[in-house]
């Protein structure tokens, strides 16, 4: 897993993340806000928002190759707040995600440029450093 530490606030940092998905012309496919769910069940959760995405064409032909790769498709990060307050990005490296199914990432052209972008837009949003 990779984590980055944001130097901008919770909404700053998911919009910013947002932001840069959408720029770069790849599907935000949905919001899932776990501190909301847990709290319409009477629970308290520190802010934390998963953000799924992706884009047909670079995840397809995995999926064609190996069904199984539906179960981590699309791609997701995480931006959630610590107790402490620190705000943080996490995401799966793609390429230890297919390691993880024996799939072999350097057969898909695709895995390096999902990579790339993950790493490139959670760091834009955050403006912080890979940990």
């Amino acid at each position: 897993m990779v984590v980055v530490t944001s130097s901008r606030p919770f909404e700053d940092t998911l919009n910013a993340l947002v932001a840069g998905v959408k720029h770069r012309q790849v599907e935000v496919f949905s919001l899932v806000d776990h501190a909301a769910n847990a709290l319409a069940v009477g629970l308290t959760l520190d802010r934390t928002t998963v953000v799924t995405f992706g884009a047909g064409k670079a995840g397809t032909p995995l999926m064609q190759a190996h069904q199984t790769l539906g179960l981590d498709l699309p791609l997701r990060a995480l931006v959630y707040e610590t107790a402490e307050g620190e705000v943080r990005i996490a995401y799966r490296e793609p390429r230890n995600t297919l390691k993880g199914q024996g799939v072999a990432a350097d057969d898909f052209p695709s895995v390096r440029g999902m990579s790339a972008m993950l790493a490139a837009v959670s760091a834009e949003a955050a403006g912080g450093k890979i940990e």
